[in-house]
């Protein structure tokens, strides 16, 4: 018997403010435009609630939901602070007029000397098996808005490179944190949201299938979050501003000290992929029997 019972008190306690709003409508309605969206509220409580099966990758279907949450923006407000945050922050304006694309290729990087930036994306493309152009990929650079997605999208995997984050668990958490530090402290609220419209969701269920179903990924979770937290706030200004392509020949060390990217631990959370990824061959070993 569950003895883990909601009584009559808890109810009247934390729902004792509810107000009944009737409608004409002959469907579900809502002020929220996102709960209005029914395909959007399926694929939400879909992945904050199922597990990493073999099946289905930790992965699936965040272009469905990434497309949702742009299709419903107020995209003219978000074109206004655009402006408005071009108006008062000239590293931002630069970096719009620029539009200097970091779709880097091998070659360009092959004279890049050990320890630069340059060698350690040339490294990534040459034997990580993954590319660095992972979504708006098919987005033609024509305006502000389209650099921002363009841009945005390329640089992810530098910014694990040069935060120390690496592309596992336990770093994407650190490196979504940071950014959501970095974007809070410098951008108007309204746009600092945007920016990090997606990274909400893949923060939120991520914790969410963590806190149900993988308790060692949310330990993980919990150090990458603190982790994340603290150095994103010392960075100088969000990373998504940085012209990569002025420092591939510099030392990945130099770029942390200009820029602020501290602290510094490489090699954070090397195995944890396993702990929540189902279709792992080491999933569910036990954490301390990891690296035998």
């Amino acid at each position: 018997m569950n003895e883990a019972r909601i009584g009559e008190a808890d109810r009247a306690y934390f729902n004792g403010a509810i107000k009944m709003v009737t409608t004409d409508s002959s469907v579900l309605v809502s002020s929220s435009r996102y709960l209005n969206h029914a395909p959007l509220r399926a694929l939400i409580a879909q992945e904050m609630l199922r597990r990493n099966g073999a099946d289905m990758p930790n992965t699936a279907y965040i272009p469905e939901v990434a497309q949702i949450f742009h299709e419903l923006e107020d995209m003219p407000r978000i074109i206004e602070l655009f402006e408005m945050e071009k108006a008062r922050l000239p590293l931002f304006r630069q970096w719009l007029d620029d539009r200097n694309l970091s779709n880097f290729t091998i070659t360009e990087l092959d004279h890049c000397a050990p320890g630069t930036l340059g060698a350690a994306i040339r490294d990534f493309m040459v034997h990580s098996g993954y590319q660095l152009d992972l979504f708006f990929q098919e987005v033609q650079v024509v305006n502000d808005f389209t650099f921002y997605l363009r841009q945005t999208a390329l640089t992810h995997d530098i910014e694990h490179m040069v935060t120390g984050f690496g592309p596992n668990h336990g770093g994407e958490i650190a490196l979504l944190t940071a950014n959501m530090h970095a974007k809070a402290r410098y951008f108007h609220p309204e746009l600092f949201a945007f920016f990090t419209r997606i990274a909400f969701y893949l923060k939120a269920k991520t914790i969410m299938k963590d806190g149900l179903h993988y308790p060692q990924a949310m330990v993980v979770n919990l150090e990458a979050e603190y982790r994340g937290a603290e150095q994103g706030r010392n960075w100088k200004y969000p990373l998504m501003l940085v012209d990569w392509r002025a420092h591939v020949d510099r030392q990945i060390s130099e770029i942390r000290a200009e820029l602020g990217i501290t602290p510094v631990e490489e090699g954070l959370w090397l195995d944890t992929n396993r702990l929540c990824n189902e279709d792992d061959p080491d999933y569910g070993r036990p954490a301390l029997q990891a690296a035998e």
